[in-house]
């Protein structure tokens, strides 16, 4: 039976784990030796032999990944995702890629390279959520009535009034007729949502400047690509793509946020620094809960300036006189009698 909370799912129950140094094509050879044919014929027939192994090997868990996954969504349809990003993974160990898809799984989110990715770091299978996997978790905190998120091309029109009010503060009209050498490079990226409120929350607006600054900083992912040469972090190969999803990052801060979604963000940094995502899941809801329903007042209150209750000024708390030395003197010798 498929668990529907969050917290229930990252504590779903895990097997034995196979040996630290396997791969899973090594593991896969294995299973084609003990698994019957019949487990994935379908998957056999689009080729791809070490893939199908890792499938077959992948598919002894699947009460595991019906555990972790939210009701609505099929194991079978979760694992089918998968399958297009194996022949890349098979080089990693089994007990990463396992752990990768689990987390995955969690958040309810599927590998399909639009909602998450699974890549590979070395002999590691890093989970990585995409742009349309944040969208799809601030959707679900039920507060969030849409999310935008979008490029401004050179050549689109589009006007940025921060000092206006909302939405005459922005607008961005694509320029869709023209082609694409006419409507020329990306110079913005921008996110926002409305509330279920009818509150707008503020618009992030990124240059490329700000992205590559978010990257240099903030990105372990592309310094350990830049260091060995190969030049293959998402930062290299669909730096759009990363820029879009920074300028959507930063909505977290004004934005009403569930539990679920500072974890998935907790998640995200974890595996671009190399780290385990696992521990990152919300154990501690109630603390994280706390953060989201701060982000959800400030957005709150940052367009809704007028109706913002006036709070009061925080105030030292008194401390009690201290005893002169002569006081402190006769005190001590009351006690004494």
């Amino acid at each position: 039976m498929a668990l529907s909370t969050l917290k229930a799912r990252v504590i779903a129950a895990t097997t034995e784990q196979p040996p630290a140094d396997a791969t899973v094509s090594a593991l896969a050879e294995d299973t084609k030796r003990s698994v019957p044919a019949q487990l994935h014929t379908s998957a056999q027939v689009e080729g791809d032999e070490a893939a199908d192994m890792a499938l077959s090997w992948l598919e002894q868990y699947g009460d595991d990944f019906t555990k972790a996954l939210p009701s609505h969504i099929d194991v079978k349809a979760f694992l089918s995702a998968v399958r297009a990003s194996l022949p890349g993974l098979v080089h990693c160990t089994p007990a990463s890629l396992r752990q990768a898809l689990l987390t995955c799984a969690r958040f309810g989110l599927v590998p399909d390279g639009r909602h998450a990715v699974i890549k590979r770091e070395g002999k590691t299978a890093v989970f990585v959520p995409m742009a349309q996997g944040y969208v799809e978790l601030m959707y679900r905190s039920g507060r969030v009535g849409s999310v935008h998120v979008g490029l401004i091309h050179e050549g689109d029109e589009w006007n940025y009034e921060p000092t206006a009010p909302a939405p005459l503060d922005f607008t961005h009209r694509p320029a869709v007729t023209k082609s694409k050498k006419d409507r020329g490079p990306v110079i913005l990226a921008y996110a926002f949502c409305w509330m279920t409120s009818g509150a707008r929350s503020q618009v992030i607006v990124l240059s490329r400047e700000d992205a590559e600054e978010i990257r240099d900083e903030y990105s372990q992912a592309y310094r350990r690509a830049q260091e060995s040469g190969k030049a293959d972090s998402f930062w290299h190969t669909d730096f759009d793509k990363m820029w879009a999803k920074s300028a959507l990052r930063r909505l977290h801060k004004v934005v009403p946020m569930s539990a679920e979604l500072v974890a998935l963000i907790a998640a995200d940094e974890a595996g671009d620094a190399g780290q385990a995502q696992i521990v990152h899941a919300p154990t501690e809801e109630a603390h994280l809960q706390a953060e989201a329903d701060d982000a959800h007042e400030r957005a709150e209150e940052s367009q809704n300036p007028e109706e913002t209750r006036t709070r009061p000024v925080p105030r030292k708390r008194s401390q009690p006189r201290r005893k002169s030395s002569r006081q402190a003197r006769k005190a001590r010798k009351g006690a004494g009698r």
